[in-house]
């Protein structure tokens, strides 16, 4: 059993921090509404060129072709060396949720197509699959795609569509037979711009605003037979592979941005003083530290597990939805702890604030962790009712 990256992935990890430093922190008004996104773009260009939004893209593709734990490593030096979470989640949600359906489920033509400028930084990706009315409940969507020779016509509205203001390509989840449960969902790729294609104005939200999202219509759009990613039916399949890699190597974003608000706590404790003493000297200071660190190593080993598992094709249910329910719960704490320990200077302006507004919606997206512990438990067998005996 071994803890330790290989020198190559260390040697990738310490430049994708030194680039993020650079290159990536946004300017002071990044979360302004009425940002055109060039400057988002500009840092995805950037971003690109440095390999990091198509890192589990084939080397044929244009991609560094690194497997789970490799993309893990890469995505927890993005969290800690971008200060901006947003951003490194917009990178994640694109590559694990919008990249790596087509990578595992396109066609030749489709991966042609797509696969080289989505690896590359020319092109965004969002997945659009949460509606107003089927968030958690996930098989019973209500957009509709209907065969029409060789299209299909989608109608419907998704909301909370990470990336929707600034993608190139939407990977849309429709049902194609509403009664069809698990097997009446099918995936579509839709190029932005397609007639009956709009999206929403940006979200204004608490936490991530650096993450472009908002809501996407679909208004009689019509795409060629084509487009359908997979199979029709196929498309609960093609969803649930792809939460494997969100839940797990997404989730690697928030462990460098803990990592680097930890690091700060710790020198803030060493620094500060009170009655005459530094604070990290009050046991009730030291051990408030040491119990953010066990939360963080913990949420690490999960997750790293959970990646190792991905790479290895042995994933099931419970890893990653273990690594996501403990890494976002240890975040949050991480982030209540962070302020507290900083006084009135946690409620101010700065990373500590700034990690507890990021770190809440992740309870929430990629599956709540209501949901997560549902998928465990039912992956242990509980909750199925046994037959009654017959007398």
């Amino acid at each position: 059993m071994n803890f330790d990256f290989d020198a190559e992935t260390e040697d990738m990890r310490d430049m994708v921090v030194r680039f993020a430093r650079r290159e990536l922190d946004p300017p002071r008004d990044f979360a302004s509404l009425d940002d055109d996104g060039a400057d988002f773009r500009r840092r995805w260009r950037l971003a690109g060129k440095q390999g990091l939004v198509g890192t589990t893209v084939p080397d044929e593709h244009g991609g560094s072709g690194l497997d789970a734990v490799a993309a893990a490593a890469a995505m927890e030096a993005l969290g800690y060396g971008c200060s901006d979470t947003g951003f490194a989640f917009s990178v994640a949600a694109h590559l694990f949720a919008g990249v790596m359906p087509v990578v595992e489920f396109g066609t030749e033509a489709q991966k042609k197509e797509w696969l080289p400028a989505l690896a590359s930084g020319e092109a965004i990706a969002a997945h659009a699959v949460t509606e107003p009315e089927a968030g958690s409940d996930a098989l019973r969507l209500r957009t509709r795609a209907r065969r029409q020779g060789d299209t299909y016509v989608l109608n419907g509205t998704k909301c909370f569509t990470t990336n929707a203001p600034v993608a190139d390509l939407f990977v849309v989840q429709a049902a194609t037979a509403p009664e069809g449960g698990f097997f009446g969902l099918t995936t579509f790729l839709v190029r932005a711009g397609t007639p009956g294609l709009t999206v929403g104005r940006p979200y204004d939200k608490v936490g991530l605003r650096g993450s472009p999202t908002a809501d996407v219509h679909l208004e009689d759009c019509v795409v060629p037979a084509e487009s359908v990613l997979g199979t029709e039916g196929s498309g609960a399949g093609v969803f649930s592979a792809s939460m494997k890699w969100e839940r797990t190597c997404l989730f690697a974003a928030y462990l460098g941005a803990m990592r680097r608000v930890l690091e700060s706590t710790v020198e803030h404790a060493r620094q500060r003083e009170q009655f005459g003493t530094p604070i990290g000297g009050f046991q009730a200071v030291s051990h408030r530290i040491v119990d953010m660190l066990g939360r963080y190593e913990a949420a690490r080993l999960l997750l790293y597990r959970a990646a190792q598992a991905l790479a290895d094709g042995t994933a099931d249910e419970i890893g990653p939805a273990l690594a996501k329910v403990a890494v976002s719960e240890a975040a949050v704490q991480l982030g209540l702890d962070a302020v507290q320990l900083r006084g009135a200077l946690g409620v101010l302006d700065g990373e500590a604030e700034l990690l507890l507004r990021d770190a809440l919606p992740a309870r929430i997206f990629s599956g709540t962790n209501e949901i997560q512990k549902n998928n465990v438990a039912r992956a242990l067998g509980l909750g199925a009712r046994r037959p009654r005996r017959r007398r």
